[in-house]
């Protein structure tokens, strides 16, 4: 009797778990049925809406419901706490499995090469995420002194950013971060955040919702300069053809001719304003220097040679994240992706690498919104497939899913389990409830570990 097609996930975040479920819908889970492990470098799953949204979108992380059917069918495990390549190794994951899958993501900051940069006061975004969203990796404590910050990107990391400045750590409570987050925040100082983008309202990135909701904040003043209003002719073609585009331009349009209010927390939305340097005093961050720009007729801008100095305590740059490299797989340095051919993992001669593909952002970029990755999950299980109906998968030498308890347990990796993420969910869900939260995130990780019952 055939065995079931056996297949590793490293990433279990939702490209992962999109790829999972689209493996579990195919015609060979009914016959001769599909195995699918997923191995995680964090003791639980979720990747990106764990550690990469902000705690003040519980919509977003409603997503988790659906992420949970998948986690929760037969034929599916969890290996949690478990890291490539250190725990185990490309060959060794071949040793165990058909087909190996890649959707590890993009944690790091994407780099900004203008003066200053290095300085103290000048952040990644990415980091400045992951403290806020309690990853066990990064210190418990951030620098939040600075009056006047500047958050140099008009995409929705950056809006993450900017808004999580400019709320009050009470308007946090409710939501589940934990403990140190609440208190660093409580010190913040920050009174005024300056959101910095080198092109016009029409080439924004932010999404509709996204934007409005800074404008919920009852300490949030969002203002927008009238003379950053402007648009040429690749700026309307752009809007007449992306709804989101024209939403979000008619949203800055509307904020600003209107008046401005007495909301505490002032929030500054600049356009063509393009970062040249980050000033500083003694290594220490004192502002920034921005050129105006104009557009160009293409809806792309150029310098006028006009700089401005801005008078700021701290820079966060949000200019994209970068994945980070993965040992044994080809790599493509400019874009931080793993080259691919419809999710086929490609050598530098253009050949498919045997049994191994990838997914989500470390196939295509951090680009688009966590719904996107799923149809990048769906070709590349289509092609993966396709490869094993045609017989190119390679035959692992330990196809038995005990095979890979036994490996982790004999290397002393200690992992936890799907079981493992429903005591984790019930300790966070028992932390929140005397103070009527839904759940307080752990933030250490031998306390996620021992919650989880590794």
């Amino acid at each position: 009797m055939p065995r079931p097609l056996r297949v590793a996930i490293v990433g279990a975040g939702p490209a992962g778990i999109y790829a999972a479920d689209a493996l579990l819908k195919s015609d060979t889970a009914a016959a001769p049925g599909v195995s699918i492990d997923l191995f995680e470098r964090m003791p639980a799953p979720f990747g990106l809406i764990r550690y990469g949204v902000a705690p003040d979108h519980p919509r977003i992380k409603g997503i988790v419901a659906a992420l949970h059917q998948v986690l929760d069918k037969p034929q599916v495990r969890l290996f949690g706490n478990v890291d490539y390549p250190s725990d185990i190794s490309l060959d060794d994951l071949r040793s165990f499995y058909d087909a190996v899958i890649f959707s590890t993501g993009a944690t790091a900051d994407r780099a900004l090469t203008i003066p200053g940069i290095d300085l103290d006061g000048s952040y990644g975004a990415a980091d400045f995420v992951s403290w806020y969203d309690g990853h066990p990796d990064v210190p418990r404590t951030w620098p939040l002194d600075a009056e006047k910050v500047a958050v140099l990107g008009v995409g929705n990391v950056a809006l993450d950013v900017a808004r999580i400045l400019a709320k009050t750590a009470d308007e946090l409570l409710p939501t589940e971060i934990p403990a140190n987050v609440y208190d660093g925040l409580k010190a913040n100082r920050a009174r005024e955040i300056h959101v910095f983008g080198r092109r016009g309202p029409a080439q924004a990135k932010f999404s509709p919702m996204e934007l409005r909701e800074l404008d919920h904040s009852p300490t949030i003043e969002v203002i927008v300069d009238p003379e950053d209003i402007d648009y040429d002719e690749g700026s309307i073609t752009t809007r007449r053809g992306n709804k989101q585009a024209d939403m979000v331009a008619k949203t800055l349009e509307n904020w600003a001719i209107r008046d401005v209010g007495t909301r505490p927390h002032k929030l500054f939305l600049h356009f063509f304003e393009s970062p040249v340097e980050i000033l500083g005093e003694d290594g220490q961050v004192t502002g920034l220097r921005t050129e105006r720009t104009e557009l160009d007729g293409t809806g792309n801008v150029k310098g006028t040679g006009v700089f401005k100095d801005w008078d700021l305590g701290s820079v966060y740059r949000a200019v994209g994240y970068l994945s980070d490299e993965l040992p044994k797989l080809p790599w493509d340095a400019a874009s931080g992706t793993v080259p691919d051919e419809g999710g086929r993992v490609i050598d530098g001669s253009g050949a498919h690498v045997a049994s191994t593909y990838v997914t989500g952002w470390i196939r295509r970029g951090p680009v688009g919104l966590i719904g996107h990755t799923k149809g990048d999950a769906n070709e590349t299980v289509a092609n993966l497939l396709a490869d094993h109906s045609e017989g190119r998968l390679r035959a692992p030498a330990a196809p038995a899913p005990e095979a890979v308890d036994a490996f982790l347990t004999e290397r002393e990796v200690r992992f936890t389990t799907w079981e493992g993420w429903y005591k984790l969910d019930a300790a966070e869900k028992a932390l929140g409830e005397p103070q009527g939260r839904e759940r307080v995130k752990l933030v250490e990780r031998e306390d996620m570990l021992r919650e989880s019952g590794a």
